[in-house]
């Protein structure tokens, strides 16, 4: 039986990943697929390195059999080439960026080939046309490796959980977030010394602004919540918020009140509309997802009949997402002989009966929230503040206030522009909310800031208890 033929777009860490899986298991996945499966070109940047590094990827000792898999891949330097091989049957795109992936993707579907990304943000941005394209053609656009590397969420969200409707889910989405903040909590450090490991370790880029802006995890939900809901894929109405004015007060506070603080990814369905959001969140300390560490990645959905599973694992690396690569790839091969429309559609839903229901803007949200303040340490302050709070109907769940201290101009909230500092004792008040409209708890800031006995800036974060 003739192989199928693949073709990679990218030999970097999940290009080579992919490859190895493919030579090192190819027995099993045969087996699995019902066909034989073969890497027949690849494109890379640098030709001469590619082809040094090629027998690397397989451990001592190689099998006469892998060894030669692996001298027989083509290296490429020009992606066309790759896409318009009549032997190539599926494109595994593994560049990133948007261009020229993207075109390449377009030139492969248009020639006929299934295709399989890891590249989450040409999804966000771009699958709604894709998938368009690739139905005219009758070919699969497939995307696992694209969300949380070599965890099976897609796969889960779009089959394994086909008989829910899904209520919600949060996600830690993004390794280098979770490790920075991993790090502040256990060892009280600071967000820019722990960046700067990170950056060192090689978890985040040199310019870190799409993991610690949450702009990355915001990619990755646009698609969690397109397969969970049936809606388009809409990054633009996505709510991103990041870390990096986390301060580790904030870290020491929440876990006295019994919190971690976490990067989530929350999409939740309304009865008027659809919450996606991105931002530091307080979760309970019980929470599994809470007690995830590290570069990890984990994802929490609840769903009306199974109620709530939790999928876990590494989210990033070049065999993990080569795993979830290849397992695209094995599905891929197993459809080739189903009808186009029998096929599992790419967003879970059939594309004509998407949804329309609005994603809601953030003043329609609705969590509890955790506010840090500090105030001057007068008599009937509390009471101001805890007013502000009743005349608005918002319900406190707890309220901490802590020992006087002495205003810091060094320290950021007692500089930051708002009200002036003085030279009197002043007291840090934390206090955390009941579920409410985020408009309100708005409000509620907008008159505490006015008291003349607040000083600094008013520190908001959201809180989940997602039980």
């Amino acid at each position: 039986m003739k192989p199928i033929g693949i073709g990679l777009l990218g030999f970097g860490t999940v290009g080579r990943g992919t490859a190895s899986i493919l030579v090192r298991n190819a027995s099993e996945i045969e087996r699995r697929a019902g066909r034989p499966i073969r890497v027949q070109r690849a494109l890379v940047r640098d030709e001469a390195r590619a082809r040094k590094n090629c027998l690397s990827l397989l451990p001592d000792p190689q099998t006469d059999a892998q060894a030669s898999a692996l001298r027989d891949i083509v290296i490429d330097t020009d992606g066309h080439t790759v896409v318009d091989d009549p032997d190539i049957d599926i494109v595994c795109e593994a560049m990133g960026g948007e261009e020229p992936a993207l075109s390449l993707m377009r030139r492969a579907i248009d020639n006929g080939k299934h295709v399989i990304t890891a590249n989450k943000a040409l999804i966000a941005l771009h699958g709604n046309e894709l998938f368009a394209q690739a139905r005219e053609q009758g070919v699969v656009v497939a995307f696992e490796p694209a969300v949380a590397g070599g965890v099976p969420i897609i796969k889960a969200l779009r089959e394994g959980l086909s008989a829910n409707r899904i209520d919600w889910l949060a996600g830690i989405i993004n390794g280098t977030g979770n490790f920075i903040l991993t790090e502040m909590a256990e060892k009280g450090r600071p967000f820019e010394d722990v960046l700067a490991e990170a950056q060192a370790l090689g978890y985040a880029e040199a310019d870190p602004t799409f993991d610690v802006e949450g702009i990355d995890a915001a990619h990755k939900l646009t698609i969690l919540s397109a397969i969970a809901f049936g809606i388009p894929l809409q990054f633009d109405k996505v709510f991103t918020e990041g870390i990096a004015t986390i301060d580790p007060l904030d870290v020491t506070f929440a876990a006295e009140l019994g919190y971690r603080i976490k990067h989530l990814g929350i999409a939740r369905r309304r009865d008027d509309g659809i919450e996606l959001r991105v931002h530091p969140t307080l979760v309970p300390e019980r929470r599994l997802i809470a007690n995830v560490n590290g570069v990890m990645n984990a994802v929490l959905v609840h769903g009306d009949a199974v109620g709530s599973t939790l999928y876990y694992g590494a989210g990033a690396g070049s065999e993990a997402t080569g795993s979830s690569m290849v397992a695209d790839i094995v599905d891929v091969v197993r459809a080739l002989t189903t009808e186009p429309a029998q096929r599992v559609p790419s967003l879970a839903f059939h594309p004509d009966t998407l949804s329309t229901q609005p994603v809601l803007s953030p003043g329609q949200f609705e969590c509890a929230y955790f506010l840090r303040l500090r105030a001057i340490d007068r008599p009937g302050v509390l009471a101001d503040i805890t007013g502000i709070f009743g005349a608005l109907d918002i319900s406190i769940e707890a309220i901490v206030q802590k020992e006087p201290e002495m205003p810091d101009p060094d320290r950021p909230d007692d500089s930051a522009a708002g009200n002036a500092m003085t030279s009197e004792p002043e007291v840090p008040i934390i206090l955390l909310s009941r579920r409410v409209r985020e408009g309100l708890i708005r409000d509620a800031m907008a008159e505490i800031d006015q008291l003349d006995a607040v000083t600094g800036k008013i520190r908001m974060l959201r809180v989940e208890s997602l039980g």
